[in-house]
């Protein structure tokens, strides 16, 4: 029971982060939190004991750390593919060279988490909280990521077919969508994905590639795309107040370019 209320009370939490709320909502959420209370900081299970549940489950079985707290463990390179992680605590964990493709991530908490290097392709990242991680070089290819990255470090990070935008079916719980303001992405590479409504708000995203990138709706106010390739991306209704938007390269191939808000007050060549 108990277990119960913590998780609802962390997912909760997580929606709220999520919102679609003004720029200092998550921020102003996590003060509400008690970062260095047991739920944050303590870990239900060792690293020895989550290799011995995956050993024991055999090739074909499932180990369920749903709810888990992780939080601290150092888990780098291990092979999770085959786990549940749904609403766990992964707070300061060590995920660097991890494998979690596939893996259902939704509404877990991995603040400050290290990523490094590790291969997420066809996760799921739904009301995910990864502000402040470190996720250089980390693949999300065709993920669904409606997460939240503030202030997470992403160079060179892939995101070739994710779909991070904005669900519009169901928003009882605030518009979930990828939220990555102030994050870093330089030479990240969002071929063909889908940020429509996403928050790049104040992003790096110098010599990003971003070839056939929907990003219609987005929010680009104060982000550096320096040197980005956006050929065949459509960037139409996306805000680009005090956007950098220099040395673009494929500007002239690029969609609806002449359809973006605030066009006369971003920084163009």
């Amino acid at each position: 029971m108990v277990r119960g209320r913590r998780t609802k009370a962390i997912l909760a939490a997580s929606a709220l982060a999520l919102a679609g709320a003004p720029a200092a909502a998550p921020q102003d959420m996590l003060r509400f939190l008690d970062l260095a209370s047991e739920e944050f900081t303590k870990a239900d299970m060792t690293r020895a004991e989550i290799e011995a549940a995956l050993a024991g489950a055999g090739p074909a079985g499932t180990v369920d750390l749903s709810g888990r707290r992780l939080n601290r463990l150092d888990l780098s390179g291990l092979d999770l593919r085959r786990t549940k992680l749904q609403a766990a605590r992964l707070n300061h964990a060590k995920l660097a060279g991890s494998n979690l493709d596939g893996v259902v991530m939704d509404q877990a908490w991995a603040l400050a988490a290290d990523l490094t290097a590790a291969t997420l392709r066809g996760a799921s990242l739904f009301a995910t909280q990864l502000m402040g991680a470190r996720l250089d070089r980390a693949d999300f290819s065709q993920a669904r990521v409606a997460a939240d990255l503030t202030g997470a470090s992403l160079i060179e990070a892939r995101f070739d077919g994710a779909d991070l935008s904005a669900d519009m079916r169901n928003q009882s719980m605030g518009l979930m969508r990828g939220v990555l303001r102030s994050a870093k992405l330089d030479r990240a590479s969002f071929a063909g994905a889908n940020l429509a409504r996403v928050v790049l708000e104040f992003a790096s995203l110098r010599q990003a590639n971003l070839k056939g990138a929907k990003l219609t709706g987005a929010e680009l106010a104060g982000a550096d795309f320096a040197g980005a390739d956006v050929t065949d991306a459509d960037f139409e209704g996306a805000d680009a107040t005090s956007a950098r938007l220099l040395g673009l390269k494929g500007r002239a191939e690029a969609r609806n370019f002449e359809r973006l808000r605030n066009r006369e007050r971003a920084i163009l060549d």
